[in-house]
């Protein structure tokens, strides 16, 4: 299995941040084995997007391991409701992350925050699904169009990521961890960047929106069969489809 040297991190972190990664990396690294690969793929400077695949409440902290091994630590769009929880809230503000004000008033207000960041040369986490993947199998489902928009109105670059085996460390919805005395291996490897320079003049139409989405999900659900030696479904589960009445 496969791992970098850690890169020292390119970017200005509030001091909650480095505290939290000195805690925590050290962890992670005796409970977990790496498998790394695709660290050229992300940018050297300035900001860009990281959109991910979501199945496990832990993969955010191995999608925040790889990146900060590769010198960029992420802050992640979270939902705003997440802000609410006692301790949890207190955290996610001091590691300035930005919250989602979902079905509100307030909804535009994490796309403004997002590419001020991004202007800062910061690198903006996002797992489009929005929430854990409804699929069976645990493969991408259908995608929110935020991440598109985000991309296609900051023009940052959008890397794809994929991502599987912190279902070892913390199950489908689970609540309680699993036997990491075994160490699970994690698997991460980042895509190039997706190609969205025919979408660019049309970065305010909800249309282009969606195709850019689209398209970084294909290219995680490609990486993911990679990592997995597996065929993924021919459409992606969607969430918003009822279930067909059985006869």
């Amino acid at each position: 299995m496969t791992g970098v040297r850690r890169q020292p991190i390119r970017h200005e972190l509030p001091w909650s941040y480095r505290a939290v990664i000195g805690a925590v990396r050290p962890v992670l690294m005796g409970i977990t084995r790496r498998d790394w690969s695709g660290g050229e793929h992300l940018p050297p400077q300035g900001g860009f997007i990281v959109a991910s695949n979501h199945y496990s409440e832990a993969d955010p902290v191995m999608l925040a391991h790889y990146l900060v091994d590769h010198g960029h630590a992420p802050f992640f769009l979270a939902k705003s409701s997440l802000f609410d929880v006692p301790v949890l809230g207190t955290a996610l503000r001091s590691l300035e992350q930005v919250p989602v004000y979902r079905t509100t008033s307030r909804a535009g207000d994490a796309l403004v925050a997002a590419r001020e960041a991004l202007a800062a040369g910061r690198c903006i986490g996002i797992m489009p699904e929005g929430t854990l993947t409804g699929d069976p199998e645990l493969w991408p489902m259908r995608a929110k169009p935020g991440v598109g928009r985000l991309a296609l109105t900051s023009r940052a670059p959008l890397v794809p990521v994929a991502q599987w085996g912190a279902q070892h460390v913390l199950g489908h919805y689970a609540r309680r961890p699993g036997n990491l005395l075994k160490r699970p291996v994690q698997q991460v490897s980042a895509g190039a960047p997706v190609d969205l320079d025919d979408l660019y003049d049309r970065a305010e139409e909800p249309s282009a929106h969606v195709e850019a989405t689209r398209r970084v999900m294909v290219a995680i659900t490609a990486q993911l069969a990679a990592l997995r030696g597996q065929t993924p479904p021919e459409e992606p589960f969607d969430p918003g489809r009822r279930p067909e009445a059985t006869p």
